[in-house]
């Protein structure tokens, strides 16, 4: 599994939460994610995405629908865009 995580802070979650509703990652073919509110900072975004393959994570962070959607959503500056390979996943 290959996780995308993109963190950012925008101007208001309920324009950022509908635009986001537009174009989830499960339209690159993710498989799930996971939005993060920093905590004390709740301007702040952590959104976690997993994806069988590299090459589909970074098809969806490539994707102009994606670059679209964060110019609509109110991202402030710019965002935080990491790619990690998951070694072990425990749920408790």
């Amino acid at each position: 599994m290959v996780l995308l995580a993109v963190q950012h802070r925008f101007q208001d979650y309920d324009l950022w939460k509908r635009v986001f509703d537009s174009f989830p990652p499960k339209e690159g073919g993710a498989k799930f994610h996971r939005i993060n509110r920093m905590v004390g900072d709740p301007g702040m975004v952590l959104v976690v995405a997993g994806f069988e393959t590299e090459a589909e994570a970074r098809a969806f962070r490539t994707n102009p629908g994606l670059a679209d959607a964060m110019k609509r959503s109110g991202i402030v500056g710019e965002p935080r865009i990491e790619m990690y390979e998951e070694v072990e996943s425990v749920q408790y």
